[in-house]
């Protein structure tokens, strides 16, 4: 199963709050969540999947691309949330899990090819952020091999976690995944990708509106 989790999009992107107002940082995190849903779901190979969060733009992207719910009302953290919906899959008797970021508009349905084609029988694949610091992507087959604990430096315990339990554990530099928003460095390269994405429509249209909201972070 494929687990997003999608936290309180009200509150999002509390890193970009020097550049974009919360109205802007929310609409971006909407954006980036259907881009990455919308990929997901053309994707000719995709298992069932399940959007872990009680956000009322999440529950309703869910309904219209046929995706499941996972009702996460705490919203503690992404690691909280796929604890969770991991022991959720467990119950269910589901092998494998497969966690993606909400915040990665660049992502393929090839590169999601890639991860599968890659899956060991047991084991693990890891797709590591662009700075090598985030964890971007995380395939574990049985679904709860070993914990997963997101945060800015979350690449290497998982790697280490993954190698600790014995089965094969496969890093892939995968680059539409590896791009994460959370920035202002992000966005430029963001916007100096090929690409027609709902998230690079909108933050091309405030870059020609001249919404540079913060001096010297300019995207352009």
């Amino acid at each position: 199963m494929i687990l997003v989790p999608v936290k309180n999009l009200s509150a999002a992107k509390q890193r970009l709050a020097a550049v974009f107002d919360q109205p802007a940082r929310t609409e971006l995190a909407q954006a980036m969540l259907h881009d990455v849903v919308a990929t997901i779901a053309a994707w000719p190979r995709r298992p069932a999947c399940a959007l872990v969060t009680s956000d009322p733009f999440a529950i309703e992207l869910a309904r219209q691309y046929d995706f499941e719910t996972i009702p996460d009302p705490a919203n503690p953290s992404e690691t909280g949330a796929i604890e969770m919906a991991t022991l959720l899959c467990v119950s269910r008797g589901i092998d494998s899990t497969l966690v993606i970021p909400a915040d990665i508009p660049l992502i393929q349905a090839s590169e999601l090819d890639q991860i599968i084609a890659h899956a060991p029988d047991q084991g693990s694949v890891l797709v590591p952020a662009a700075d090598g610091r985030g964890t971007n992507a995380a395939f574990r087959r049985p679904a709860n091999l070993f914990p997963l604990r997101f945060g800015n430096d979350s690449f290497k315990p998982h790697l280490a976690a993954a190698r600790a339990t014995g089965k094969a554990c496969i890093v892939l530099q995968l680059p539409g995944i590896a791009l994460d928003v959370d920035n202002p460095e992000d966005l430029r390269q963001l916007l100096a990708h090929a690409g027609e994405t709902r998230t690079q429509s909108l933050v091309r249209r405030w870059a020609l509106d001249g919404r540079f909201l913060a001096k010297g972070s300019e995207v352009s």
